[in-house]
């Protein structure tokens, strides 16, 4: 990106909003009385929509499952979304910044709520420790130029692979 093109490029955000929220107990109130510590378990998905005129919608789904023994102590599940003014990037750098910025802005409010959750369940205090989305992002990255070469090695014709990015990946 040449130092033009660094001024030109946008990243606003527009709006921030809880998309979608659920917290399940289903074993309650007997799982109140097992004993043993819980396994809790976190995980992550993401959404991009393009609404037009360099505005996306990216929607950050962080589940929370916990688990006593056998029993499924609590499911905390929050959609926090936003909407971004991402514009002056080129593809590469705009793939970049919905995978990485956008998700940053947006876990410390869902860890908030998820944390809410938890304790409003009747569970001890969960702390979310922060999550490091440039270096998923990089994984992943890596990981699909891997397959890409796998699959160029596969069918044997020696042409270079080149990289896709897209913003709902």
């Amino acid at each position: 990106m040449t130092p033009d093109e660094a001024a030109a490029a946008q990243f606003q955000i527009q709006k921030m909003y809880v998309k979608d929220v659920s917290f399940e107990l289903p074993n309650a109130p007997q799982i109140f009385n097992e004993s043993g510590q819980a396994d809790v378990k976190m995980s992550l998905a993401q959404r991009v929509e393009e609404l037009g005129d360099n505005l996306f919608e990216v929607v950050l789904t962080v589940t929370m499952t916990a688990t006593i023994g056998e029993k499924t102590g609590y499911l905390a599940e929050v959609a926090q979304a936003g909407i971004f003014l991402v514009s002056g990037f080129n593809e590469q750098a705009s793939h970049a910044v919905m995978n990485t910025m956008c998700p940053n802005t947006l876990f410390p409010y869902a860890r908030q709520m998820i944390s809410s959750l938890v304790a409003d369940g009747g569970f001890p205090p969960l702390t979310l420790q922060p999550v490091n989305f440039d270096q998923l992002y990089a994984q992943r990255m890596q990981q699909m130029m891997d397959e890409q070469k796998q699959g160029a090695a596969e069918q044997g014709n020696g042409e270079a692979v080149i990289t896709e990015f897209a913003a709902d990946d």
